[in-house]
């Protein structure tokens, strides 16, 4: 099952399955329609724009231990690959929902309550997380965002025509990636700039992975079109840019409330980098945007 979102501007499309935004599309543009979120072609990655929950990032051997037992849980979480619930749509807003069941308990031993609220609003789109705990233990999860923009948007350009910008001078290091764990190393990128032009090699380790920057929102802007997606993720401590492999046509801009775990780190759930808590009754409530030109 597919929602739509639309206004005189704008057509979204969302997934039942992993409540998946799955199609953004600028339709008042003189020059006909322009969709900005990648096809999810398998050829190079066969996902739109996946909710990372309760984990962001991958586990060592995809295992982690809580109060005793060891359970396996496999890359970004479950909640991408489940059926959410239809709470409420209008033709501006829609709200998901997945709960705890049979299933989730045998890989993530906590009761939860996952909404997810998209809101259409002009060119900009918001997404809302609320996780609570309605169960009578500590609730510990990590939650992140995954969509994937065409890159080039459109066909007379390339990849390498495009930039990030940010919203002002930043001087960056990325924290490198060994298997998908943090190696705990890193390497300088940037020094008091506010553009990193897009090439393949920037990825060639993996995704740039960056801890507790001070900019609050990043542009994908074509310099030859103009185009652009711009991403506001006000108070996320981490952020994901990547792209599979030279050649693929799209790039991720990734707010995380979690990271992935260190090679060394602890396989206690509890111990993991990034790992939030909630008690019983508790709510977390958070929200990023994307907005298109």
């Amino acid at each position: 099952m597919t929602y739509t979102l639309e206004n005189a501007q704008c057509r979204v499309a969302i997934s039942q399955l992993g409540a998946e935004l799955c199609s953004f599309v600028r339709t008042d543009l003189a020059d006909g329609p322009l969709e900005y979120i990648w096809s999810a072609d398998p050829a190079y990655w066969g996902r739109h724009a996946p909710v990372l929950f309760p984990v962001v990032g991958r586990l060592p051997d995809n295992r982690y231990h809580h109060q005793g037992q060891a359970y396996t849980l496999g890359q970004h979480g479950f909640a991408r690959d489940r059926e959410f619930t239809l709470v409420s749509q209008s033709p501006s807003e829609l709200l998901l929902e997945l709960r705890a069941d049979a299933a989730s308990r045998t890989v993530y031993p906590f009761e939860f309550r996952l909404r997810i609220r998209y809101q259409l609003t002009g060119s900009m789109l918001t997404v809302g997380w609320e996780v609570a705990n309605p169960g009578p233990q500590e609730l510990l999860f990590s939650i992140g965002a995954h969509p994937a923009f065409r890159c080039p948007l459109q066909p007379e350009e390339s990849f390498e025509d495009y930039e990030f910008v940010f919203d002002h001078p930043v001087t960056l290091e990325r924290h490198l990636l060994e298997g998908g764990l943090l190696s705990g190393q890193t390497a300088p990128l940037l020094h008091e700039q506010r553009v990193l032009p897009l090439r393949y090699e920037l990825f060639a380790e993996d995704a740039l992975v960056f801890k507790h920057f001070d900019f609050t929102h990043l542009t994908l802007r074509s310099r030859r079109s103009g185009r652009s997606v711009r991403v506001r993720f006000d108070g996320f401590p981490y952020l994901g840019l990547w792209t599979p492999r030279p050649g693929a046509p799209f790039v991720c801009i990734e707010p995380w409330q979690g990271i992935a775990s260190a090679i060394t780190g602890s396989p206690e759930l509890s111990d993991k980098e990034g790992i939030l808590s909630l008690t019983p009754g508790q709510q977390f409530l958070t929200t990023y945007s994307i907005t298109v030109a």
